[in-house]
């Protein structure tokens, strides 16, 4: 939402963005409402951007690269510092590697891995965390973790592979609407040719063995072929190098994935949780 007070703390990108926005827009001779139509966005919405009461989204840089562009490639380029400017502190070191990745193991404890959320599930989960974001700083995470999702059709495809906790599955985050569509969705991705999904079950640690007790976690190789591991405890993250150690998590994700479902029987759960006929 256009706040006035949004302009006091508007990124350095953002405030660019208008600027050359505006300064494009009166040497083409158009005014906010003529350039509205051109990219899809009312003439309030032009105004918002270019005082920075409300930063440009990431389809308006689209429309504006293509009617104010040129060629020059700056609301594109814009698109990705804006992207990195709205993620948390404690990602932003994060996300190019996971952006770049060929590969991706990835562990999620409690709910739906971000990679893996719908829009409306995001948007639940953001808005009804703590501390209490503003409304405006919801729809900025919620947009900027939608648009991770580009990372599954890159190409070269990266091949990732997610082990769910099963409790993850049954918690109902905003509403059981929300969670059927997102169990749907999971489905989708699960199926698709470089992803793999396993469900860690409820049950797993009746016999002794319960790996996943320390967390979850991301295993990222780089485009080098080196491997890290990504952790974000509480607010916080650590991104690890040490072979020693990155061999160890290693291990242990290994042992986890021992212990979950096969990719078809995760399959089969999710699909009856998201009410999916045969």
């Amino acid at each position: 939402m256009a706040r006035a007070e949004n302009k006091e703390t508007a990124s350095p990108t953002a405030k660019l963005v208008a600027d050359v926005a505006k300064n494009a827009r009166m040497r083409k001779k158009l005014t906010q409402e003529q350039l509205g139509k051109e990219i899809g966005f009312s003439a309030a919405a032009v105004s918002a951007m270019e005082t920075c009461a409300q930063p440009a989204s990431d389809e308006m840089l689209v429309g504006l690269e293509r009617v104010l562009g040129d060629g020059m490639g700056v609301f594109e380029q814009a698109r990705l510092y804006m992207r990195m400017e709205a993620y948390p502190p404690q990602f932003k070191s994060h996300a190019p590697l996971e952006q770049a990745a060929p590969s991706l193991n990835l562990y999620s404890i409690h709910v739906v891995h971000g990679l893996f959320q719908t829009e409306d599930y995001a948007r639940a989960l953001i808005g009804g965390g703590y501390p209490p974001l503003s409304e405006q700083r919801v729809e900025q995470l919620v947009e900027a973790r939608v648009l991770r999702k580009a990372l599954f059709d890159r190409d070269p495809l990266p091949m990732i592979e997610l082990i769910l906790e099963e409790s993850a599955l049954t918690r109902v985050i905003g509403s059981a609407a929300i969670m059927k569509a997102q169990m749907r969705q999971l489905a989708e991705y699960a199926r698709r040719r470089n992803v793999t999904l396993h469900v860690l079950a409820l049950d797993c640690g009746k016999f002794g063995e319960y790996a996943g007790d320390r967390g979850g976690m991301t295993l990222v190789e780089t485009p080098q072929h080196d491997r890290l591991v990504y952790l974000e405890p509480q607010d916080e993250s650590l991104l690890i190098s040490d072979p020693g150690k990155v061999s160890t998590y290693a291990q242990r994700y290994a042992k986890i994935r021992s212990q979950a479902m096969g990719p078809r029987e995760s399959l089969d759960l999710i699909e009856q949780l998201a009410g999916v006929e045969e």
